[in-house]
């Protein structure tokens, strides 16, 4: 399969760091992103699936990589190709500290197909997160930008 027409006027060398950095998400290796981020690593990276770090952290896990990828402006509400939201992704693979993580930095748990609201529902873990679902700070934030910006 041919790479995006976007990337292919990329440098090689930047396609292996992107790659690199997307497989330190996965790994939640920390180290790496204390030094990447304030070095101007974009904290919004995201790959060819709509993938962003913070969604690969927040999937595999790692809630102090999580906490730091939004310390330095990622997008808790950023949704990947699929529809799919950190906090959704984090409910369904029972990331309890990522889950308090993403809360704490802003998500909402209406966005997304299905959203987390669903996750937890499907997942019989409406005992768990309801309560702390309803009173999230960024409950319903994203949906309202997205209805002003008309999509």
């Amino acid at each position: 399969m041919d790479p995006p027409a976007a990337t292919s006027s990329l440098p090689a060398e930047a396609i292996a760091l992107a790659g690199r950095m997307y497989d330190a998400a996965r790994q939640g290796n920390l180290a790496i992103f204390q030094q990447a981020l304030p070095a101007g690593l974009p904290a919004n990276l995201t790959n060819e699936k709509g993938d962003t770090l913070l969604m690969l952290a927040a999937y595999h896990g790692h809630a102090n990589l999580v906490k730091l990828l939004l310390e330095h402006g990622a997008d808790p509400n950023r949704l990947n190709d699929r529809g799919q939201s950190p906090l959704a992704g984090a409910v369904f693979k029972m990331e309890d500290a990522v889950v308090e993580t993403l809360l704490s930095g802003g998500a909402d748990p209406n966005l997304g197909q299905p959203s987390a609201v669903d996750c937890i529902a499907m997942f019989n873990q409406l005992d768990k997160w309801k309560a702390k679902f309803d009173r999230a700070s960024g409950r319903g934030v994203a949906s309202e930008a997205t209805e002003k910006c008309g999509r």
